[in-house]
């Protein structure tokens, strides 16, 4: 079993900057018997539908999407399983919840699932 701890979340005002942090780790404490395929950011406000931020793959493929396209950018620590979010120029309508995922290939039994974190909460407003 694979958990997503989030962390970086908060209260902005408008044009400030914040940097998201996910941590992918084990419930056991065993070896590592997992690598991540891909990571990324959703982000889901109020009455709206989860959207994709950012995706990163273990290769280094990035992708954007939704509005943060151009004030944000993924990278990924393959070496702690981490993935990071750095949104400047933060608008009042990138408030939401912000959630961290990994497609996750576990080595003991070759199948890749995904996993979500809890979420934090991304406040920005003057």
């Amino acid at each position: 079993q694979v958990h997503l701890v989030e962390s970086g979340g908060g209260f902005v005002q408008p044009g400030g900057s914040l940097r998201l942090s996910c941590a992918a780790t084990e419930s056991a404490a065993t070896e590592s018997s997992f690598t991540i395929g891909a990571m990324a950011w959703y982000r889901q406000a109020p009455g709206n539908e989860r959207e994709q931020v950012a995706f990163i793959t273990s290769t280094g493929t990035i992708t954007y999407e939704s509005s943060l396209k151009g004030r944000s950018t993924i990278s990924m620590d393959k070496t702690k399983n981490m993935v990071f979010l750095q949104m400047n120029n933060l608008k009042p309508e990138d408030t939401a919840i912000y959630y961290c995922y990994a497609n996750v290939l576990h080595l003991t039994t070759g199948r890749a699932r995904p996993y979500w974190g809890q979420g934090t909460q991304v406040t920005v407003s003057s």
